[in-house]
């Protein structure tokens, strides 16, 4: 029997991939991260399917479930919120499963970033503006960051910066990047992106941390800051351009 790591989109029901939806309707044990995870999903799971909600479990009790499912020979859905492979914690359940000798395999989803980029209407990467994109999050009441990950660090990059968990602590992060983008440089903060009560709010790094306190936005929620947000006057890129010599296929 396998555990599937399925992503489960950044809050839309209908946001999670077909692969993760028809595995969801022939597992019989389904794990999911609580209020981060749309309820209408959990309709999908077969009658009779065990429901976990982990939010108040721990490491070994998560763990437990999982290998408690492989032995009764059932498959697992293990959901998380957006997509698996950033932020979800996975890494350290696939280590105790090898462990454990359990199989799995991970079904991507859509990550709160590109839900974000969507509500802003915004391509995240443009020619000569910008062409990096950064997921990163603030070391404060978890994990510590590793050296040299530093917000003052990744700021000299002037990259395409998209912050995860890091809403409550927003004067923190405009300070870290006011010496290197600018008091004038585009932010923008979604809330609960593609859900019905999504919120947007932008701004420039001068004004985005008194709209983000006066919303009340703590969690669920991206930062984003870079010169990509706002950019109207570039290049187009030589994928489509006019100019491309397109005589010679590939």
């Amino acid at each position: 029997m396998t555990v599937y790591f399925i992503g489960a989109g950044p809050g839309a029901a209908d946001l999670i991939t077909l692969r993760g939806a028809r595995l969801l309707e022939r597992c019989g044990v389904c794990l999911y991260a609580g209020s981060l995870v749309p309820a209408e999903l959990l309709e999908l799971c077969p009658d009779g399917a065990k429901l976990v909600d982990t939010a108040r479990l721990n490491l070994d009790q998560i763990t437990a479930e999982l290998v408690a499912a492989h032995a009764a020979g059932q498959d697992v859905a293990r959901l998380h919120s957006g997509d698996p492979s950033v932020f979800s914690a996975m890494a350290e359940q696939m280590r105790r499963l090898d462990a454990a000798g359990v199989p799995y395999q991970v079904v991507p989803g859509v990550p709160a970033f590109a839900a974000a980029a969507a509500a802003l209407g915004r391509e995240l990467t443009v020619p000569t503006v910008g062409q990096t994109v950064i997921l990163t999050r603030i070391a404060q009441q978890a994990t510590p960051m590793p050296p040299g990950e530093d917000l003052a660090t990744l700021g000299r990059s002037r990259a395409l910066l998209v912050l995860h968990l890091a809403a409550r602590y927003v004067d923190r992060v405009v300070e870290e990047l006011l010496p290197h983008y600018g008091a004038d440089c585009p932010a923008a903060v979604v809330a609960l992106a593609s859900r019905p009560d999504e919120l947007v709010l932008r701004g420039t790094l001068a004004d985005i941390a008194d709209q983000v306190k006066a919303a009340g936005v703590l969690r669920t929620a991206v930062i984003m800051v870079g010169r990509t947000l706002a950019a109207d006057q570039f290049q187009d890129s030589h994928l489509y351009s006019c100019d491309r010599d397109r005589s010679v296929q590939p």
